[in-house]
């Protein structure tokens, strides 16, 4: 199979095509014949060498995939060859074969692509965990995310917004911020412009955010904390701009709020296969119905690797990446 090879950490330029075996599926997983894998943050890290991947799991980049079943190992009794499914890997979703576990996998939903389709795992799961199962979201309460027309932000906002929270999001421009709005966001901020302290403070009365998800750290993380209300969770699934500040604690402990976060990929495979479940049972639905999808910014060819890493660390686009296998 043809696959990206990263034979060095780098500049996205370290990336070529080269040509090897494909992998065979171990009991409990399936071999998927890859048409689409989305591009994500975690890819950028790990080409940086600041993210590896977790013991036994396949060197070469990609989280997420979409394609056909071409084979399955011992244990799998739901799919089957031919099947049309996409799946959270663990790694080795930029190339022509990917081995993924059985449970990370589910239907393509009626209606979608294999590009669209691609570029549901890693953002639906990253963002079920997180805002849903971490942050335990709830209809009527307000949700502030960071990052807002990012794959992550762009998820964030349709799930949140289709639950019934009131949605507010951070953006660096006038067309990402529109962006959110059109999505669901009730005010998006630009945060080159406005404080989004002081603007979602004004907008709930100084009531504050109950649930926020930040992948930016740096100063944020005070930020964050003088904009939560009470008994406000804050989650963190990046740091942008650094994970180490200095914080003052006594608003966590008089606001009783929660300070969590989470990385998806280091997980358990019972963990990310009950995120499976759960999404398939409480979103898919919202996805066939067309009220949450994914946003599609950009496809390459997996030939044009470089240029789709080049535009994800450019932060340029709005929504999700996606190579074309």
């Amino acid at each position: 199979m043809r696959y990206v090879d990263l034979p060095e950490f780098g500049a996205p330029e370290v990336m070529t095509l080269a040509d090897g075996p494909a992998p065979e599926p171990a009991a409990g997983e399936v071999l998927i014949q890859v048409k689409a894998a989305g591009v994500n943050r975690p890819d950028v890290m790990q080409r940086l060498g600041l993210y590896p991947p977790p013991p036994g799991a396949s060197p070469i980049l990609g989280l997420e995939v979409a394609g056909e079943v071409a084979a399955v190992g011992e244990e799998v009794e739901r799919w089957r060859v031919g099947d049309s499914i996409c799946g959270l890997t663990n790694g080795g979703g930029y190339a022509e074969y990917a081995v993924v576990p059985a449970d990370q996998c589910l239907p393509i939903p009626d209606g979608l692509s294999m590009v669209e389709a691609a570029a549901l795992p890693e953002t639906f799961f990253t963002v079920w965990s997180n805002v849903f199962q971490r942050g335990q979201l709830k209809p009527g309460e307000v949700f502030l995310v960071h990052g807002g027309s990012s794959g992550i932000g762009t998820t964030a906002i349709q799930l949140a917004h289709t639950v019934g929270a009131r949605v507010f999001a951070t953006a660096g421009s006038a067309e990402k911020c529109a962006a959110c709005e059109q999505l669901g966001a009730e005010r998006a901020i630009n945060y080159r412009e406005e404080d989004f302290v002081e603007v979602v403070r004004k907008a709930t009365e100084d009531g504050g955010a109950d649930v926020i998800l930040d992948m930016v750290g740096g100063d944020y993380v005070d930020r964050n904390i003088r904009v939560a209300a009470k008994d406000g969770r804050i989650v963190n699934i990046a740091f942008l701009n650094g994970p180490k500040v200095e914080i003052n604690m006594l608003p966590v402990m008089l606001n009783r709020l929660v300070l969590t976060g989470s990385t998806l990929r280091p997980q358990p495979a019972e963990v990310k296969a009950g995120i499976a479940s759960e999404l398939e049972a409480e979103v898919w639905p919202l996805v066939v119905a067309g009220k949450v999808g994914p946003q599609i910014a950009a496809t390459y060819p997996l030939e044009q690797v470089v240029e789709a890493h080049r535009l994800m660390e450019s932060s340029a686009h709005i929504g999700k990446i996606v190579l074309t296998v």
